[in-house]
């Protein structure tokens, strides 16, 4: 995970690396739903694991072509060039019909 809980996120934002080769839409600010779930009496509290702020050099090695970093004076941020998951998905249609 690049972002820590509680920051802000928005449409486009890279917040986590996946393990496939394709790009995962997710929405962060949804919260997942506990029905149907087994009693957790058995299981240990799962954590989420600590942040990963990326500096701007380690930023600059894991984008893209189509994405891109915003640099501000208190954060470095990873996002995608076109930020709406619509736009993007016509797009790669598009390209593949092509």
């Amino acid at each position: 995970m690049f972002v820590a809980p509680g920051t802000e996120v928005y449409e486009g934002m890279i917040v986590g690396e996946n393990a496939r080769a394709d790009d995962m839409d997710v929405n962060l600010t949804k919260e997942k739903k506990l029905t149907n779930m087994r009693s957790s009496t058995g299981r240990g509290a799962r954590t989420a694991c600590a942040a990963a702020h990326p500096e701007l050099e380690q930023a600059l090695e894991f984008c893209r072509v189509d994405e891109c970093i915003e640099v501000t004076p208190e954060a470095v941020r990873m996002r995608k060039v076109v930020l709406s998951a619509a736009t993007r998905a016509r797009s790669r249609a598009r390209a593949k019909q092509a």
